[in-house]
């Protein structure tokens, strides 16, 4: 992942290939939305905005942080998805049923983290958004959005994983690291529509 060019990436995604997928996708769109908003909080130092650097500088390390967690999270993602392909074509049995069950609730753990990620990220925009740069104004709200995108994204794949996962506390803890989406996805809209409340002609 870390090697490959954009073009190659995208030709793999759009390849008839188990992954990347979804997943992965996820996880690069919270990876965007992290460095989006590590941008605009660089733009946001200098004298100008003395009064907010350790907010500042606070956000540009976690910012730092988050885009690394997601882009380990595609790449971890394609990794327990193959996982899952691989379980499929074992030999009919209870082995198989067991091993798909194990991958599955293994490849619902990346993107489960992915939406932690992105949720993370959406709460940062909401930080940074009032004492931002306003040259970069429109950078937040990109980061929201593709905040939003890894989110929901996030979310259906987890979802897609669940009705095989045999472990009904597995399922249960699943579906809770899910609950907070929609609050999640309500904050980004938030940020998103006022940012464009301000950039008004």
């Amino acid at each position: 992942m870390r090697d490959m060019t954009i073009d190659g990436f995208l030709t793999e995604l759009a390849g008839r290939v188990p992954a990347p997928g979804g997943g992965a996708t996820a996880a690069l769109h919270a990876a965007q939305a992290a460095a989006l908003l590590g941008m605009v909080a660089r733009y946001t130092t200098g004298e100008k905005y003395a009064g907010h650097a350790g907010t500042v500088a606070a956000v540009i390390a976690e910012t730092d942080t988050l885009r690394a967690r997601a882009l380990k999270l595609a790449e971890e993602d394609i990794a327990a998805f193959t996982a899952v392909t691989d379980a499929y074509l074992l030999p009919k049995g209870e082995e198989r049923s067991a091993t798909i069950a194990r991958a599955l609730a293994g490849a619902a753990e990346p993107p489960a983290q992915v939406v932690e990620t992105a949720a993370r990220v959406v709460e940062l925009c909401e930080v940074l958004l009032p004492i931002c740069n306003r040259n970069v104004l429109s950078d937040v709200a990109a980061a929201s959005d593709a905040a939003r995108a890894a989110l929901t994204t996030g979310r259906v794949n987890v979802e897609i994983n669940l009705g095989g996962i045999k472990d009904e506390r597995v399922r249960e803890k699943l579906n809770i690291r899910l609950s907070g989406v929609d609050s999640a996805v309500a904050k980004a809209d938030w940020v998103t529509a006022e940012v464009r409340e301000q950039i008004k002609p």
